[in-house]
């Protein structure tokens, strides 16, 4: 299994963008590739409106004074990022020399998917359709959807389980079509 994960690392709110030019300069400069892989700001876009009533689309920080990193964390990468001018720290670290700690999994999904980093699987099903679930404890159930939520990936699904209507959450890639 790789150690591949993502973290974060603390900056002076305002200088993100010159943080990301620095650390990839470093990583190329120090041939830390084949340990930080992704370097990112997250930004949303968002349209304002002036007061004269005309829209304006700009490109917002979702989290400002924050570069999100995916690497494998080793002292030498370790050091290169924590030694990078601009960086303050690694968001999770006490100081002191001690590892950061990643993002878990169920955080960071929902920011690569709405930076564009992930792709969202097709859904070929309705509310109403018959599905079947591939994976978990319920494998080859099959129940009927009851709701489905685009933005984050998930299907809420009725299976007969003792006699009675139950509702699962599940991933689009936990079920298939009947």
């Amino acid at each position: 299994m790789s150690d591949r994960r993502w973290y974060v690392v603390q900056t002076y709110s305002g200088f993100e963008n010159s943080v990301q030019v620095n650390l990839e300069r470093r990583i190329e400069s120090m041939q830390m590739e084949d340990l930080i892989f992704q370097v990112m700001i997250p930004e949303e876009l968002r349209i304002e409106k002036k007061a004269d009533g005309t829209t304006k689309e700009k490109m917002v920080k979702m989290y400002p004074g924050y570069v999100f990193l995916e690497m494998i964390v080793t002292d030498d990468s370790w050091f290169v990022i924590r030694n990078t001018p601009g960086v303050t720290g690694f968001l999770g670290s006490s100081g002191g020399g001690t590892k950061p700690v990643p993002v878990p999994p169920e955080e960071i999904l929902p920011i690569l998917k709405k930076c564009g980093l992930l792709e969202t699987p097709k859904l070929d099903v309705e509310v109403g359709e018959k599905v079947r679930v591939v994976t978990g404890p319920f494998a080859n159930q099959i129940g009927t959807v009851d709701s489905i939520d685009m933005e984050k990936a998930e299907i809420k699904v009725l299976v007969d389980m003792f006699g009675r209507q139950t509702q699962l959450e599940l991933g689009f890639e936990d079920i298939e079509k009947q």
